[in-house]
């Protein structure tokens, strides 16, 4: 009888179908082929074949130029009568001999699909990412030993095509890095249409190696519940765009809170025919990276993610533009040939982290804004950050171990750099996310602001509507729309929101006449930059560079703001917020005497103020 020399088999196929009996031939998990003589039989429906009481195939049995093709259950009698019946006919063969081929074939399928039964039921934990090569390893180690990792970080994501977006760079790039946390960050980049939140995202996951990371258009209600047991575990989930992701909203929610997913689901058992309840298990934790346009998002996915906006100012445009015409050039061209080196690079470093436990000397000392119910989630996400960027480190860092029940386990310390730095994010992302207007919206009413305040300047003329007996500035809708440069669209959105809180003023038309509107909002707009109450930090010395850190005493609260951490947006009550309403929505904040000191000047003690009946300490 001659065989055929098997192929190579593929080799990830080839734990799942190893080559079994002679003259089988395994040609891919879903087809064989077997030779009797002069006749071959092509068999396919190997994959599906994964139950012990049936082997259902289609198999097409060829003599020269005659051939017969049919589709039978290997293990049923009448079926393989049929088949030799109607065979025997077109081929001419006689039925005893095919019968006894049929007999041969099963014999040697039979281990083929006892493997791939016991492939099906063991989770796949082999692991995509390839070995690096000695030259990778230390390009990675080289980059994750620098001292100015954090500024190469920024600096390399401009490299690739973002521009101006330091702080948003470096908060994705650590929320990823967070993917081997037990707790991971889940980050939402809000923006409007093509003001470049894909392009944050799309740049910030290319830096990371291609088998950490799930890029998803959109997701239906059920799906995460089927994906592969492991295959999300400590891996980014990244999707296009929130709206795509809604049906999966509250999967994703229970991924992020409780770091799995289990469902029970009804189905048809193949061997038997009857319904049978199977349990379907998604383990975590997983890093969550989601774009959006819209306005208004759950504040239930909200609060579970830090929120990064885009840099819409004319002169971000003008500059992106720039950058846009330069990548045509031979410049470009150069620069386009070094991004892969850096790619490589980042990749490289990625793969090199291991996830090792994170500990926090300094955790005791700090303090956070607690004024408010979602700032314990909102605290979480503060002490993961600086986990994180301690985590990135890593290769900076002496690895401790301990041992704990007979088991060691792997740590390394959280520096006074690490604080400092998750402190000055933390003002400009959790700041951010605790604003109770959307950060286009807030752009809107502080160019309302500056044009009202043009429009009173040099006479009596009050900014908003303090008393009926003067009437201050009014204004419409499309007047609103020239001095803005807004659609009517997106300016009745962000109109609709400042009047629903009480910062802009609606007076009805009468008579057919239009709608006007007055400024309500009188704060301090000027001072762009958001801010968290709160935050505290070990002392440090001024000459602070990468991570090298020497303490000057025991740690203090930070006291006095600096050009990182300065400028409040609108904090979180009292004289200072921008949330109130009435009385206190016409107070001035008044500045801060010790807003001049230097970034890492700090105080030995904390100062306390008192706002609302809230004590609040000092930042």
């Amino acid at each position: 009888m001659p065989t055929t020399t098997p192929k190579a088999p593929d080799p990830l196929a080839a734990p799942l179908l190893p080559a079994a009996g002679e003259g089988i031939e395994i040609v891919s998990p879903d087809e064989a082929r077997f030779l009797r003589g002069p006749r071959a039989y092509r068999v396919r429906g190997l994959a599906r074949a994964l139950s012990a009481e049936a082997l259902k195939v289609t198999a097409r049995l060829s003599l020269g130029e005659r051939l017969h093709v049919d589709t039978l259950d290997l293990y049923q009698a009448r079926s393989r009568a049929a088949f030799v019946k109607a065979a025997a006919v077109e081929l001419g063969v006689s039925e005893s001999l095919l019968l006894a081929d049929l007999s041969a074939l099963v014999l040697a399928l039979e281990p083929v699909q006892d493997a791939a039964i016991r492939g099906a039921l063991q989770p796949d934990a082999t692991d995509t990412t390839p070995a690096l090569t000695a030259e990778q390893e230390a390009v990675g180690l080289a980059l994750l030993r620098d001292p100015e990792l954090v500024s190469r970080i920024a600096a390399d994501v401009e490299a690739i095509g973002v521009i101006g977006e330091a702080t948003n760079a470096l908060v994705g790039y650590l929320a990823m890095t967070s993917r081997l946390l037990d707790k991971p960050l889940a980050i939402l980049i809000q923006s409007t249409s093509a003001a470049g939140k894909s392009t944050l995202m799309d740049a910030l996951l290319s830096l990371m190696p291609e088998g950490q990371r799930v890029h998803y258009s959109a997701m239906t209600g059920q799906s995460l519940f089927y994906i592969g047991e492991g295959d999300l575990r400590h891996k980014i989930l990244a999707i296009a765009e929130e709206e795509g992701v809604r049906q999966a909203a509250y999967a994703l929610k229970l991924l992020q809170s409780q770091g799995e997913l289990t469902i029970a689901s009804t189905g048809k058992d193949p061997a038997t025919g009857k319904l049978v309840t199977s349990e379907y298990r998604v383990e975590g934790p997983v890093m969550l990276c989601l774009t959006t346009t819209a306005i208004d998002i759950d504040e239930e996915l909200l609060n579970r993610c830090l929120v990064l906006t885009i840099n819409e100012t004319p002169e971000q445009t003008a500059a992106i533009q720039q950058r846009q015409r330069q990548a045509r050039t031979l410049q470009g061209l150069q620069a386009k040939v070094r991004s892969e080196h850096v790619l490589s690079a980042h990749r490289a470093a990625q793969t090199l982290l291991r996830p090792l436990a994170v500990v926090n000397p300094f955790a005791e000392s700090l303090t956070f804004a607690s004024d408010r119910v979602r700032l314990r989630r909102d605290h979480v996400k503060y002490l993961a950050l600086i986990d994180a960027i301690a985590l990135l480190h890593q290769h900076q860092r002496k690895v401790g171990v301990i041992e704990v029940d007979g088991a060691s386990v792997e740590y390394i310390e959280v520096t006074q750099a690490d604080i400092a730095l998750a402190n000055r994010l933390a003002h400009a992302v959790l700041g951010r996310s605790l604003d109770e207007l959307p950060p286009q919206t807030r752009r809107v009413l502080a160019a309302l602001d500056a044009w009202v305040s043009q429009q009173v300047q040099g006479s009596d003329t009050p900014r908003g509507e303090p008393a009926p007996a003067k009437a201050g500035v009014r204004f419409t809708r499309r007047t609103v729309r020239g001095v803005l440069g807004l659609s009517d669209t997106q300016l009745r959105v962000h109109l609709d929101r400042l009047v629903q809180l009480e910062y802009v003023r609606m007076h009805s038309g009468q008579n057919g006449s239009l709608y006007t509107y007055s400024l309500a909002f009188d704060g301090q707009n000027d001072r762009a930059e958001p801010q968290l109450m709160g935050l505290a930090a070990p002392e440090i010395t001024p000459t602070l560079r990468g991570n090298d850190t020497t303490l000057r005493g025991k740690p203090a609260t930070l006291r006095g703001q600096t050009s990182d951490l300065a400028g409040t947006l609108r904090p979180p009550c009292g004289d200072l917020a921008g949330t109130s309403r009435g009385g206190q929505m016409t107070r001035k904040a008044t500045p801060d005497a010790a807003s001049s000191v230097p970034a890492a000047v700090v105080a030995a003690k904390p100062r306390s103020r008192k706002l609302n009946g809230h004590t609040t300490a000092g930042h």
